[in-house]
């Protein structure tokens, strides 16, 4: 149970990214030491941004953030630095402490099996798959016991062990933890209290209980504001409808009117601003190259990695239009290998149909630019639209015209995501090819994407742990690299 300390406040916090790009309006709210806290919010509002206030990386312009400076605070790293890539497993995880730490190994196993990936300390870090090395970030935060453990997307790249793990290790955690998460069911077992950062009023609310129970007292206090503005809405009207009456009858009326349009205004300031409510991205089609008619791709080998050895098993996969193949199996066993095989275009395996144009979603963004503004990586991707019908497809994405001149890499992770799907719209490809493509995306979304993917009439080959986002997606072949 969290105690009664408080361990973090802010004091009337304001925060602006660029000129013009407010995050924060004087926010304050205060932590408790071994609370468990979700942060709430539409991409964009400053999740991040609250992690690196909290981090100290970056400082607000005015207003105070409050941290005991004997306090430890960790967060998981977003990609693994150059510099650790060719590093041991043991020398990764020694990085992570300023002191040297003896006896190190015990630490490393526990937070491996934390994460359920567990492995030799001598193995080098880039030995690893890409979903396996986001289990090595997140293993990065957890072995530091910090007294504030910072996590964005935890469970993005874990299976359902990996999840059913960091849940037991997070409810028995006793110290403090704040977590940007999607997933109500992984919330709703450890967190007892929440954040929601308002992107239209640039203010952080607070709220106690469990997820589920914050988004429906959210949910009623909306419906009793809308009720209450409704009912102002009226009461406004019938006033101005009187003043004019009166206004037209002179004398003493017009002193009447005028009290009445006085009343008038009193209500107006009376109603309330109602929280707008995330937005989800409109239904979409992924348009697929027309011209298509029979085999788009054909796979005839692809590599199995287990117990750090890679075998080769031969296959006979044949794509055409409108075939959804979904690659299974755990992280670490070649999908997104074979994924990149299949994009290089560089394996005799792997025959691709002449002139076929490919789109690739990687779960990490790096297809994109990140020195592109968004207007140039759309306008890279148009295939001769024009300015008028690329910006009604990137309006569909909740990219707004204020987001064209940032630079891809200025975005928050789910916008980044929102863009990539953008320019798949814009590809219009013959076969589509997807490494996790909800991560980082707000929930809100994801039944749209899926409603897009599952009536998708290219060629598609999927890799997805989420068993409810794939259940609505047509899928017409599995593989399964485990079998």
């Amino acid at each position: 149970m969290p105690s009664d300390e408080i361990i973090l406040r802010f004091d009337n916090v304001s925060f602006e990214y660029r000129h013009n790009k407010r995050i924060f309006e004087d926010v304050s709210f205060s932590v408790r030491r071994g609370m468990k806290v979700t942060l709430m919010g539409q991409n964009g509002s400053g999740k991040s941004t609250l992690f690196n206030l909290i981090m100290r990386t970056i400082v607000p312009e005015s207003g105070k953030v409050n941290i005991n400076k004997d306090l430890s605070i960790a967060t998981a790293l977003q990609v693994i630095p150059r510099k650790e890539i060719d590093v041991t497993i043991r020398e990764f995880f020694e990085k992570r402490f300023s002191k040297k730490t003896y006896n190190i190994d015990p630490l490393i196993d526990r937070v491996l099996e934390v994460v359920n990936m567990p492995a030799p300390h001598d193995r080098i870090v880039k030995s690893f798959s890409g979903g396996q090395q986001a289990r090595l970030l997140l293993a990065s935060a957890l072995i530091q016991d910090p007294d504030i453990l910072l996590l964005d997307e935890p469970t993005n790249n874990l299976d359902r062990a990996g999840i059913k793990h960091l849940t037991e290790f997070l409810k028995n955690y006793k110290k403090t933890v704040i977590v940007i998460s999607h997933d109500a069911g992984f919330l709703n077992s450890f967190t007892d209290g929440v954040l929601y950062l308002d992107i239209f009023t640039k203010k952080i609310e607070q709220y106690f209980g469990n997820y589920s129970d914050v988004v429906g007292e959210i949910l009623i206090r909306i419906e009793k504001e809308n009720r209450k503005n409704a009912k102002l809405a009226k009461e406004i009207q019938e006033n101005k409808d009187k003043a004019n009456f009166f206004a037209h009858k002179g004398g003493q009326m017009r002193l009447v009117a005028k009290r009445m349009r006085e009343k008038a205004e009193e209500l107006e300031e009376a109603k309330v601003d109602v929280r707008k409510e995330d937005k989800a991205i409109r239904p979409f089609i992924i348009p697929s190259q027309p011209e298509l008619v029979d085999e788009v791709i054909k796979i005839t080998s692809f590599k199995v990695i287990k117990h750090h050895k890679a075998t080769t098993h031969k296959a006979n996969i044949s794509l055409k239009r409108k075939t959804h193949l979904l690659l299974r199996g755990p992280n670490g066993i070649g999908k997104s290998t074979l994924l990149e095989t299949i994009a290089e275009g560089t394996s005799k395996s792997v025959i691709i149909a002449p002139n076929v144009r490919f789109s690739y979603y990687k779960q990490d963004f790096s297809t994109l630019n990140f020195e592109d503004t968004v207007r140039d990586s759309l306008v890279s991707a148009s295939d001769e639209k024009s300015e008028e019908e690329m910006r009604g497809i990137a309006a569909g994405f909740l990219i707004t015209p204020d987001m064209m001149n940032i630079k891809i890499g200025d975005l928050s992770e789910g916008q980044k995501g929102l863009v990539a799907f953008a320019r798949l719209v814009l590809e219009r490809p013959g076969l589509l090819i997807l490494d996790e493509p909800t991560n980082h995306i707000n929930f809100r979304h994801i039944p749209v994407i899926a409603e897009a993917l599952n009536r998708y009439e290219g060629a598609m080959i999927l890799v997805s742990h989420v068993k409810e986002f794939v259940d609505k997606i047509r899928i017409d072949e599995i593989l399964d690299l485990d079998k």
